[in-house]
């Protein structure tokens, strides 16, 4: 691990998130390393979805040093705002850090989860926005310290991989797929 991918790495875990209650109210807050913290707390988070114009979904794999899921196949990008940051505004900026990526997201809708990170030992309990939208121009940069790869596939395609190998896709993807599905995306 870089110097660089250490210090983002850090950063990123001491970073404010939004705790919620079972109504997705906000109560209060504390540093991401905290929330993902066994048992975990419940906190507001995102996932974006991105479609290309031919309806293909943009994947990425979780780079190597994430604290959470490392190296599985995940949704285009995720993240947490602020306490009290628009959703909208903290995706925005998140996709264009992770990818360098920019278009207009729309919320499809939201839902909770629960999961424990094997290999980690870290906690996903979070109150997540599903964000879709469709990129029509640019192409995607990752940064190494976030994204390990990244490829566009047929959601057909997808869902029949991730019967196929589960353990190979973050336990968020199918939830956030089936969102985006219902909102006819």
């Amino acid at each position: 691990m870089t110097d660089h991918q250490a210090r983002a790495l850090t950063d990123r875990e001491a970073l404010p998130v939004e705790l919620v209650d079972e109504a997705g109210r906000a109560v209060g807050a504390c540093p991401v390393a905290e929330a993902h913290t066994a048992p975990g707390r419940l906190h507001r988070a995102f996932s974006v979805l991105l479609f290309d114009e031919t309806g293909r979904v943009l994947l990425q794999q979780r780079a190597a040093v994430k604290t959470r899921f490392p190296m599985l196949w995940a949704n285009t990008c995720c993240g947490h705002p602020a306490p009290g940051e628009p959703v909208e505004a903290a995706a925005a900026v998140r996709l264009a850090e992770e990818l360098g990526l920019a278009t207009t997201l729309t919320e499809a809708g939201e839902f909770v989860y629960q999961a424990l990170d094997p290999a980690t030992g870290r906690v996903e309990y979070e109150w997540d926005h599903v964000l879709v939208g469709t990129l029509v121009a640019g192409v995607p940069h990752p940064d190494p310290a976030e994204v390990a790869a990244f490829e566009w596939v047929a959601p057909e395609a997808l869902q029949a991989a991730m019967a196929e190998d589960p353990d190979s896709y973050t336990p968020w993807l199918g939830p956030v797929l089936k969102i985006a599905s219902e909102a006819g995306v």
